[in-house]
């Protein structure tokens, strides 16, 4: 039995998230998929834009065996973080044999020299990385240009084109994946696929195969689902024409502005530091902006700086949004990932799960009551933490309906 591990958002599945499948089983030969996915909100800061439920239904009709939640902890956090989370999760699983991921670059040898350097932290890399970031540069673009440094005098590959190397997102979250799979020790084999045909951030609907960026902005700016039905799988398309004629509209962050802005208006200094990613100085950045301006994606405009990236000053709203502040999240991420929450699987799907439950390091919960019997404080809180996401992420679509963890069932197709 072979089975590939996939880290995803599927924001929405669309079709290059089927052609990623399809050739990461042709690739790695495996006969089956779990995938690894963010809850209600993402990586990049935002609420998802239909709810994890909906998502999880998009990936087992488009052939994913089984899908499982990546914490909020994990989820809303840089790629470092992300990367590790998801990676942990399929590592704890016990069956998994290898992972694929897409990248721009395509190419693991590369994207694997570059984890390995990040993972060891040679003494001439961890100089210039102070140097750069001494001089005011964010932590990514600090790390940038002193890999680059690094590279162009030790490396004994051709790093040539190493700013478009690690300058791309998906080239970014390759390495991260890397690094987790070696910090943690991993036995899972490592593939990626090179992205094709769109960018990341294309926000232009590029023909059947349109990056997921261009995809929502369509669906957020102009809902016209017709418009982007040559670029999704029809199941994709179906679940999300149901979920736009029940909430008649999709999830974004500006759904949330009058509450931000009024969580923004009423904290102090002494709040938004205790926010993850959150430095100094920032807090006062973030408090004079809310005054002038009424819309979030002007405030964020205001903040914006080389130093503090749009996604960055994204999740620092979602973390206030939620009321996480930075010392509880590094107290739980402290002691990694602490169960297995299954939000969908087809008949595969349940064989793997059987499977698991002799392999599997970590609890495995199908019903969401059920956390509260394995009786452990941390994990407790963790979990919790998902549900509260979930609470609020429903105010986005003006449902605001409580415990929909406790309502919803995993999504399960049996055969």
């Amino acid at each position: 039995m072979k089975v590939v591990g996939l880290i995803a958002e599927y924001n929405p599945f669309h079709n290059g998230h089927l052609y990623h499948l399809l050739e990461s089983k042709k690739i790695t030969k495996s006969d089956y998929s779990i995938a690894v996915m963010s809850g209600n909100f993402l990586q990049r800061g935002e609420p998802a834009l239909v709810d994890k439920w909906t998502r999880a239904k998009m990936a087992i009709d488009n052939g994913i065996d089984l899908v499982i939640e990546l914490p909020l902890i994990y989820a809303c956090q840089s790629a470092e973080f992300f990367a590790f989370g998801s990676v942990k999760i399929l590592d704890s699983l016990g069956i998994i044999n290898s992972i694929c991921f897409g990248s721009e670059s395509g190419d693991i040898q590369s994207l694997d020299y570059i984890a390995e350097i990040l993972y060891e932290e040679p003494e001439a890399y961890k100089k210039y990385l102070k140097s750069h970031l001494d001089q005011g540069l964010s932590y990514p673009k600090a790390r940038e240009q002193a890999l680059t440094k690094y590279l162009k005098e030790f490396a004994d590959l051709d790093f040539s084109n190493i700013e478009e190397i690690i300058s791309s997102p998906n080239n970014i979250l390759s390495i991260e994946y890397l690094k987790s799979l070696k910090k943690i020790k991993s036995n899972i084999r490592p593939f990626t696929l090179k992205r094709i045909k769109s960018n990341y951030h294309d926000k232009k609907l590029t023909g059947t195969i349109s990056s997921a960026t261009a995809i929502r902005e369509q669906l957020i700016r102009n809902p016209v689902l017709e418009n982007i039905k040559h670029t999704v799988p029809e199941a994709t398309y179906t679940h999300l024409v149901n979920f736009y004629k029940e909430h008649n509209g999709f999830n974004s962050l500006e759904n949330y502005s009058i509450i931000l802005l009024y969580l923004l208006r009423n904290s102090s200094s002494s709040i938004l530091k205790n926010i993850v990613d959150v430095t100094e100085g920032l807090d006062n950045r973030i408090i004079d902006c809310s005054s002038k301006y009424n819309d979030i994606s002007d405030i964020l405009e205001c903040v914006n700086t080389k130093r503090y990236t749009i996604t960055r000053l994204r999740r620092i709203l979602i973390h206030l949004l939620l009321n996480i502040d930075k010392k509880n999240i590094n107290f739980l991420q402290s002691y990694g990932p602490q169960y297995i929450r299954v939000l969908g699987a087809n008949t595969n799907g349940i064989y793997l799960l059987k499977e698991m439950k002799k392999t599997c390091s970590l609890p495995i919960i199908t019903k969401f009551a059920d956390y509260k019997k394995f009786n452990n404080d941390i994990l407790n809180k963790m979990i919790e933490i998902d549900k509260k996401a979930t609470d609020i992420y429903s105010l986005g679509l003006n449902k605001g309906k409580m415990n929909l963890d406790y309502l919803t069932s995993p999504y399960i197709i049996s055969t």
